[in-house]
């Protein structure tokens, strides 16, 4: 099932914003319900100290009726106005929610508000020692009781607020912040899903842009400036055409130079099969018969180095490396190549260090030996010596292959490292892939090698230098 990126980040950015708003709230929610329970106290103790001080001379002089009729609280008051504009028994709906009574220190009621019961709204504040705030339940409901001595400890103030004037209030603060939230949240997920699909538009970029690449352009993508989050899609992208276009040429011109380098060799082989074919005496037949299968064999070589040398990725970096022993690789190498050199009666001998470690991939070293061997048997005369040396210079592994052969001029010691090179004039059979094959191997294997002629004697010797990267310590 096919996910989008953007409607996971919407559906994460609006979780996590819904998730963080809503703990704001709910902090939000206790925060106001704690501040306006600090508010409503401080009320309920400014209220209990103002009636305190107004009513304090009047109960002193012992005239507690008439201060009941004067704070208009008589059954028979007539009714008020509201604050709705109707008619009522209160001034405000919420004075049946508020209360005060005046007590002495016999427990006698001397005034109370419409709202309050004739039983005390604090049995325990009645007690001259219990003062300040309490939670009481009066008439059912739960009520905050401030109560107030005055200094001589005669009079009793009690004043009482309902908790649900406080829960109303603490309600209605969190109501007018949700409801700016709820409405917000929908606003926030368009302008998310807009701003999501605005900053993948590069990405739709991208995808388009390759979308509509010819499926033969493999040339790196311009795409003009992108975000630094696509950039390493674009890179390795442009990488993988850069590696698929060496690949595509590699192939072409294993093609191409399989197609020019076997058109010789079998031509060759249909005009000596023809000329078998036509013979009439038994030798000339024979003859005949056996420059086909040195045709064959010549053909197989070069299709065999051919195919070698396209498996070589110079790009590669995965090649499996691992700690070998030269001299005993070498040895494996040139037990292979000794009958061909006893069939041409050269002495191929191998000496040196046999406890040189060098890290790298065995096959691929293995293949360099061998084709140096190969050439260095190619090109010796018969009777010659080739000699194979494992030891150091300069702390690093080195490996010789010196023959007794006719040595390559300066000028040219390059050049036979190109593909299908052959110096003028050389009749030893090969098709000049030998040391391009080398030259390859070198190159992705972190080594490098030389053709220096020998000084003095004919011959040539080619040095193969073990670069640190590629190279372990003796053990």
């Amino acid at each position: 099932m096919a996910t989008s990126i953007r409607r996971r980040l919407l559906i994460t950015l609006l979780l996590t914003i819904s998730l963080v708003s809503g703990l704001t709230l709910l902090l939000s929610y206790y925060d106001a319900q704690h501040e306006v329970e600090e508010l409503f106290d401080a009320q309920l103790a400014q209220s209990a100290k103002v009636l305190q001080a107004l009513l304090l001379p009047e109960l002193l002089q012992g005239d507690p009726e008439r201060l009941q009729s004067l704070l208009h609280l008589s059954e028979n008051f007539p009714m008020v106005i509201d604050s709705e504009g109707e008619a009522g028994a209160y001034g405000h709906e919420y004075e049946r929610k508020l209360a005060f009574q005046v007590w002495d220190n016999e427990k006698n009621l001397l005034l109370k508000s419409a709202s309050a019961p004739k039983a005390p709204l604090s049995e325990a504040g009645l007690e001259t020692h219990n003062r300040g705030y309490s939670d009481e339940y009066v008439q059912d409901s739960l009520w905050r009781v401030f109560k107030l001595w005055d200094k001589n400890e005669r009079f009793l103030i009690q004043v009482a607020e309902r908790y649900d004037v406080r829960e109303e209030l603490t309600n209605d603060i969190s109501n007018r912040l949700l409801a700016p939230a709820f409405l917000a949240l929908p606003i926030l997920g368009i302008m998310i899903w807009m701003g999501v699909g605005r900053g993948l538009s590069p990405v739709q970029h991208v995808a388009n842009e390759v979308t509509r690449r010819d499926p033969h352009n493999l040339q790196a993508m311009e795409v003009g400036p992108v975000p630094v989050e696509i950039r390493p899609l674009v890179t390795e992208l442009n990488e993988l055409f850069e590696q698929l276009r060496h690949a595509f040429e590699r192939e072409r011109r294993f093609t191409d130079d399989a197609a020019h380098e076997l058109r010789t060799p079998l031509a060759s082989l249909k005009t000596q099969a023809q000329v078998a074919l036509r013979a009439t005496d038994e030798k000339q037949k024979q003859q005949a018969l056996n420059q086909v299968i040195l045709g064959v064999d010549r053909a197989a070589h070069l299709l065999e180095q051919m195919l070698t040398l396209a498996r070589i990725n110079p790009e590669s970096n995965e090649l499996t490396r691992e700690d070998i022993f030269l001299h005993a690789l070498a040895a494996d190498v040139i037990a292979q190549i000794v009958p061909i050199a006893l069939n041409k009666n050269i002495n191929l001998e191998l000496s040196g260090d046999q406890h040189a470690i060098v890290t790298a991939n065995a096959l691929s070293l293995s293949i360099l030996i061998r084709n140096l061997v190969d050439n260095a048997v190619r090109y010796t005369p018969e009777g010659g010596e080739i000699v194979v040396t494992v030891g150091k210079e300069a702390q690093k592994t080195v490996l010789t292959v010196t023959d007794t052969g006719p040595g390559i001029s300066a000028e040219l010691q390059q050049r036979v490292f190109d593909r299908f090179y052959r110096v003028v004039g050389n009749n030893t059979q090969g098709c000049g892939l030998g040391l391009a094959i080398v030259k390859q191997i070198a190159d992705i294997s972190n080594v490098s090698v030389e053709l220096i002629n020998n000084d003095p004697g004919p011959g040539l010797t080619a040095k193969v230098t073990f670069n640190g990267s590629g190279v372990s310590e003796n053990h």
